[in-house]
């Protein structure tokens, strides 16, 4: 039947509203905004009288006293008497919209978790620790520096503390030392923040009981589900508190709240429940509540009554006009523009990470007993094996020893027989300079390996036999390699960068798609925490994110090091290549032309190389000298300053919370005469006297060319961070270190084309692969969502389908047939290789946006100078192969040409990838898909340079400006998908070949494969019995 006319021959249904004010009101109306557009369309039909009973009825009166309805809807919130409630149902019997007495089980987390274990429902794994009075010790409980342990089940962080208590709401998140150590503590929001980074908290609490479990990477994004009855679900994403806590709302102040789904590596989790909940600003389950709900409430107490819903709902609102959001048109295309039927669908980014401090090593044998039983305790008592220390409780332990061994003044020079000693001296000071360097351990920038040279046998402790004991070991310090201030803001800077030009249309256009997953996005990283973090504060601009960069490390950005790590695959290569570029520096020839002409220089052998090479390197090293002299002596001052002030036995507190690093300089240090960061005049020195001593061989009379970039780089540091300390010459030997640099770097890589593109693809051979990959799959995508939108275009002229839960998944499958996307058809299976990904789309239907259909992936992949290289050798000269002689280059001729005079590609360095679709043409047209390619030569303006006032106020910053995208193809080209895949495919590693893996933590699209988890829920939660309820 319909409302109106023929609902007022019946006596309406009473509905009660019995809940808490404080849950319903929203300034002079009675009922908050979302509540009441369910109540007013229930209204509407005709057959239902609201009644809400008030804080004081239900606080005050007996519940003899409250008022008789049909059917009741009552939930807790804090205050709330549940019991009483409970109480009125037995009484009065009206219909339950939600169970009343199962509500109880909301207030122990532990119960409900059985709850949902015990039917079926998937929950991150966990366990409890259980006290009965504050800070008891628990022998089954164990905390060390990186993980706990709970009867046995250990849970390395970063991992989750609840409180059992269901209504404490203060969580926290535990990160690893490995990321930089600290917690996330997630609460109810204040104003608009729901959680709060301290990086000094490291230990976890002990007042109370609380639920351990593991941290489920899910790209940053929690989704939120709404049940109304046992067949009907609604979802939706939301940023998670843990990325950087500010909550994104909606006009009226309110965010989504629900029960929360976590989506990771393809399987649904669920980690919290609440009570009631509404979805906020949907006009569409604002329709769809009231209708589930009037047919419950009509089967309940009215079943003789049709509950057929009416044609024409009764109420007349209109779905939200939302502005023409402009989010991936191509207007903005670098090469230029091919039509508003083209639309971005793939950006794909190699990045090199932002500047930072030169990477140093130290060498020295060790005999003291404490160092050789810190190797021992450290590998399980294994004389013969060597020991790696990268934790802070390791670090802190070789300080401790150090410190002890380190003498508390320097010895006079003495004979030739001492030098040995005071050299031994110095390293040790070097190594606790080094371990003390910048107050805290992060675990991500130090670390000591010990290997054992020599052992006696010595008599067991217990009398009977003998075992080995080493005498002498090898330490080796590596550090330096830090992340910058300045690379943390440059790396933040061009992600806000990449935010408002990489995607064409508004700037805000980005992080519109991104909300409403229709953005696809992933984060790599190499195992380098300079690069890990240059990722982290790269989506810190990109996502408009807030706070600490380690929350935001952990949760979006996946280590790949075998994709974006190491040269051992070209080692043999790259070391030829080394020795050729010496010969033809050292020997003073000039270049051999092997195919090179004055129309294509970049052919020659050692091209870029200066002619005067051999004349320079003397040159490098009187200047080394000279810098290294002046430190030298700000290092003595500095030294003999501590010895008076500070003697050794009287240690400072250490700071092991110092924050990783600071966006800006420190004025103090640098007021003070210090130089700039963590680093003191001592490791200055050492550095510098490492570098004079590499770089030419006295005794032998021989110079080493592969120190030449090393120079450079001090160099260039101290010119930018430590311009303060006017180091007399440093200008000057940047110049010639710079000469010598910009031919060296890049022949490293190969001396002339054909090796570089040999070196070039075995160093990214896996990169290229994964690049195909995505490639592929935004391809196969597109076309699916091309189908099957021209399929229901066709079917809309004859009937509309019903609402459905979940739009069918979009897959991309590892053959050569493309299929149209059904639910049918996609394999959830995770045994799937890496490249089949599995993508979760918005609903159209359910969607509040004007272009649900649109969807942009972005892959990032952050790394080293040698990845960026390798990757742009390979695109510049792939059609040398002999498998592609005849093909045109990826790279026009000016860009060659362009590429040729860019000798360095320096920090924040970048290629970019950009696939379009053209929607206009035939989906079997090789012009229907066209790719895009850019680079940036990266923040490589000389620190010599201050060309405007923007650069002058930025080099006053530490800081130095980064190249905008330059071409690499001619304006107007058309580079389809399919020239692109042809050129590349013979150097990338085959899709086949990639082995399974569990999904990387990254915004991995829309939600799917959560319908049975739903059914569970609704059927056999107890509360859920009858009707809508959600939770948290």
């Amino acid at each position: 039947m319909g409302g109106g006319e023929e609902g007022r021959r019946y006596k309406k249904i009473t509905i009660g509203v019995c809940v808490m004010e404080k849950k319903v009101k929203c300034g002079s109306e009675v009922f908050s905004a979302t509540m009441g557009q369910i109540l007013d369309r229930l209204k509407a039909f005709g057959e239902f009288e609201i009644i809400h009973f008030g804080d004081k009825v239900i606080l005050e009166e007996p519940i003899e006293r409250w008022p008789i309805c049909d059917c009741l809807i009552a939930f807790y919130s804090s205050g709330y008497p549940l019991d009483k409630a409970d109480a009125y149902a037995a009484l009065r019997k009206p219909f339950l919209v939600n169970e009343l007495d199962p509500q109880h089980l909301l207030h122990d987390r532990r119960k409900v978790y059985e709850r949902l274990e015990m039917y079926g429902i998937s929950v991150p794994r966990y366990a409890l620790v259980n006290r009965e009075v504050p800070y008891q010790e628990l022998d089954y409980f164990i905390e060390e520096e990186d993980y706990v342990e709970v009867h046995g089940n250990r849970f390395w962080k970063p991992f989750v503390e609840k409180p059992v208590d269901g209504d404490n709401h203060s969580i926290m998140i535990y990160y690893p030392s490995s990321a930089g150590g600290g917690m996330k503590e997630l609460f109810r929001k204040v104003g608009n923040r729901s959680s709060e980074f301290h990086p000094d908290v490291r230990r976890v609490r002990r007042e109370g009981s609380y639920i351990y479990e593991e941290f489920m990477p899910t790209g940053g994004t929690d989704v939120k589900v709404y049940t109304v009855g046992p067949e009907y679900a609604h979802a939706e994403a939301r940023k998670s508190p843990v990325v950087d806590g500010v909550v994104m709302r909606n006009p009226d102040g309110k965010e989504v709240c629900g029960f929360d789904l976590l989506r990771s590596d393809g399987h649904s989790y669920v980690c919290d429940v609440n009570g009631w909940s509404f979805v906020k600003n949907s006009h569409k389950y604002y329709d769809d509540a009231a209708c589930v709900m009037r047919k419950m409430f009509l089967d309940a107490k009215a079943p003789h009554l049709s509950s057929v819903i009416p044609p024409i709902l009764p109420w007349k609102l209109n779905e939200p006009v939302q502005p023409s959001e402009g989010l991936t048109r191509q207007g903005s295309g670098i090469i230029g523009t091919f039509g508003q039927s083209e639309e971005l669908r793939c950006v794909i980014v190699v990045i090199r990470h932002g500047d930072r401090t030169p990477k140093q090593k130290v060498k020295l044998k060790v005999t003291e007993e404490k160092l050789l039983n810190l190797m021992l305790k450290y590998n399980g008592g294994r004389p013969r094996s060597e020991t790696k220390l990268k934790s802070a409780v390791q670090l802190q332990d070789l300080l401790d020893a150090t410190r002890m061994l380190v003498p508390r003044s320097r010895p006079g020079r003495g004979s030739d027989s001492e030098a040995e000693d005071l050299e031994h001296a110095e390293k040790l000071r070097q190594v606790k300079a080094v371990l003390e360097e910048g107050g805290h351990f992060s675990g991500i920038y130090r670390k000591v390996q010990l290997k054992p040279l020599k052992w006696v046998k010595v008599p067991k402790s217990n009398g009977e036999g003998e075992e080995e004991r080493p005498i002498e070991a090898l330490m080796v310090l590596k550090y330096g390699g830090v992340l910058t201030h300045a690379g943390r803001k440059q790396a933040e800077e061009l992600g806000r960068y990449f935010r408002n030009n990489m995607y064409p249309g508004e700037g805000t256009g980005l992080l519109r798609l991104h909300s409403t997953y229709r953005h696809d996005l992933k984060i790599y990283s190499s195992d380098e925490g300079r690069v890990q973090m240059s990722a982290a504060a790269f989506a810190k601009g990109l996502l408009d994110l807030e706070g600490q960069l380690t929350p935001i490390l952990v949760s979006l950005v996946s280590k790949d090091s075998s994709m974006l790590d190491g040269l051992e695959n070209a080692s043999i290569e790259m070391e030829e290549a080394k020795a050729r570029l010496n010969e033809i520096i050292t020997s003073g020839a000039r270049t051999i032309q092997s195919s090179g002409t004055s129309e294509y220089p970049w052919m020659t052998d050692g091209a870029g190389l200066p002619s005067n090479a051999s004349e320079l390197l003397p040159k490098l090293v009187t200047l080394t000298k000279k810098v290294t002299e002046q430190v030298r002596l700000l290092a003595k001052d500095e030294d003999e300053t501590l010895t008076e002030t500070s003697p050794y036995d009287v240690i400072p507190p250490y700071d092991q919370a110092k924050a990783l690093g600071k966006t800006n300089i420190d004025i103090d240090r640098i007021a003070a005469g210090l130089p700039c960061g963590s680093e003191g005049f001592l490791l200055m020195y050492a550095r510098w006297r490492k570098l004079e001593r590499d770089l030419y061989n006295e005794r032998k009379e021989r110079f080493d060319i592969t120190q030449i970039p090393d120079v450079y780089d001090s160099c260039k540091y101290d010119l930018l961070h430590n311009a303060h300390l006017n180091l007399e010459g440093l200008d000057e030997l940047f110049k010639v270190a710079q000469l010598l640099a910009d031919g060296v770097i890049p022949n490293e890589y190969g001396i002339n084309p054909k090796q570089k593109l040999k070196i070039g693809s075995k160093i990214a051979r896996r990169l290229l692969g994964k690049i195909l990959i995505d490639l592929r799959n935004t391809c196969e995508e597109a076309l699916d969502v091309a189908e099957l939108k021209s399929n229901q275009d066709k079917c809309s002229a004859k009937t509309e389908t019903d609402d459905k839960d979940f739009l069918p998944k979009l897959s991309t499958k590892n053959d050569d047939t493309r299929r149209s996307s059904t639910t049918s058809e996609v394999s959830m299976d995770q045994d799937d290789d890496e490249e089949k990904e599995t993508k979760y789309r918005l609903d159209p239907k359910y969607a509040n946006v004007r272009t649900p259909e649109r969807h942009v992936r972005t892959r990032l992949y952050f790394t080293s100078e040698s990845h960026i290289h390798s990757l742009m050798n390979v695109l510049r000269y792939c059609n040398l192969d002999e498998s592609l002689q005849g093909e045109a280059s990826l790279v026009c001729q000016t860009a060659l040409e362009r590429l040729y005079k860019t000798k360095e590609l320096d920090y924040m360095s970048y290629i970019v990838i950009r696939m379009f679709e053209n929607t206009e043409v035939a989906l079997e047209d090789p012009t229907r898909f066209r790719i895009e390619l850019t680079f940036s030569r990266g923040a490589d303006l000389s620190p010599l340079e201050m060309k405007d006032s923007k650069a002058a106020s930025l080099h006053q910053e530490h800081t130095l400006p980064i190249m905008g995208p330059e071409r690499l193809q001619e304006v107007g080209s058309c580079l389809t998908l399919e020239k692109m895949q042809k050129m590349i495919r013979p150097f990338a590693m085959p899709a086949e070949d990639f082995p399974p893996s569990s999904t990387p933590a990254g915004f991995s699209g829309y939600f799917s494969k959560s319908a049975s988890v739903l059914e569970r829920l609704v059927n056999l939660w107890p509360f859920h019995k009858n009707a809508h309820t959600n939770g948290k």
